[in-house]
């Protein structure tokens, strides 16, 4: 396994904060990077088109060399008519982590790596996987069941053994990680690094509705509803919320195309149903980016103190 050498010394946890539409926005990502993670959004969340730019100078100002490196979300499915715009912009600022989704396309990546910016490409399962590869991406972030928004059905153990059987560059698993014992598990099954999301929602920098961040809190795995009615991509949506725009969660229709714009009673799908991974019991308290991932630290160092340390282990107990 390895890591970029971009993030090698520059990172305090193994942990990459998930980009998330309408919720990781520039102070998100400065507190993340500062705090020794990568921070991470996409691009579609700078609205208009010439805010991205906006933000791609503010968070190159504010961040230094000591701070963890941030990543720019790219969606290049066709339906994206930003992305020759946003790629461009990634060109000219040097993005150091590109993250693609929905598709993976040649020239996007050697568009990033012909100012040596590496590419991270998201994964419901190993043919994608392979696709992304040969495509020319540099590592992969394995998508597993219980992720927040659009999400996998695999379970992380399959998935990542299934990856790790042929490729040993860059992967991080995202799929119900809330805690660093969670992080720690992604490490012990074979991934370099975890991928993070829900949980944010509930920082103080998070650009979220205040009923939207004492829902995370308030809410487990059972009221997490698996469905592709909002978007026409299967993700994991919190059930209050489909409730509170009107639709019954137990008799959602099913999509019949891709659709990121209205829902039937004249809902929005991005701003009246809101997305959560499963692990977001674990959450109990909107805090700054910064305890919380100094809380994930400590879990994360005391659970690998904890199995280094355990007799039986060596015992074969």
């Amino acid at each position: 396994m390895t890591l970029p050498a971009l993030l090698e010394g520059r990172m305090s946890l193994p942990l990459i904060g998930s980009p998330m539409f309408l919720i990781s926005h520039p102070e998100l990502v400065i507190a993340q990077c500062r705090a020794g993670i990568v921070g991470a959004f996409p691009s579609l969340n700078a609205r208009p088109s010439g805010t991205f730019e906006t933000w791609l100078q503010e968070i190159g100002d504010a961040l230094t060399s000591a701070d963890a490196p941030f990543a720019v979300n790219l969606i290049v499915h066709k339906s994206n008519a930003r992305l020759e715009e946003d790629l461009a912009l990634c060109v000219r600022h040097k993005v150091p982590i590109v993250i693609t989704s929905l598709g993976a396309r040649e020239d996007v990546n050697a568009a990033v790596h012909s100012y040596g910016g590496i590419v991270m490409h998201d994964v419901i399962n190993d043919r994608f996987a392979r696709k992304a590869i040969a495509k020319g991406a540099d590592g992969l972030i394995a998508v597993a069941a219980g992720a927040g928004g659009h999400a996998g059905i695999l379970s992380p153990f399959a998935l990542i053994q299934e990856i790790r059987a042929w490729f040993d560059g860059p992967l991080a698993l995202s799929g119900a990680i809330a805690t660093g014992r969670s992080i720690a598990a992604a490490r012990a099954m074979g991934a370099d690094l975890a991928y993070m999301g829900s949980p944010f929602i509930a920082t103080e920098e998070a650009n979220a509705e205040p009923g939207y961040k004492q829902m995370i809190v308030d809410s487990g795995a059972a009221d997490i509803i698996y469905s592709d009615a909002f978007t026409g991509v299967h993700g994991n949506y919190l059930r209050p919320s489909i409730v509170a725009s009107g639709l019954d969660p137990d008799t959602l229709p099913r999509a019949s195309a891709m659709n990121f714009t209205t829902l039937s009673g004249g809902a929005k799908a991005w701003r009246d149903v809101w997305g959560a991974g499963q692990g977001i019991g674990a959450i109990d308290k909107v805090q700054s980016a910064a305890a919380f991932i100094a809380q994930l630290r400590f879990e994360y160092h005391a659970a690998i103190a904890a199995l280094c340390s355990d007799n039986r282990l060596e015992k074969g107990a």
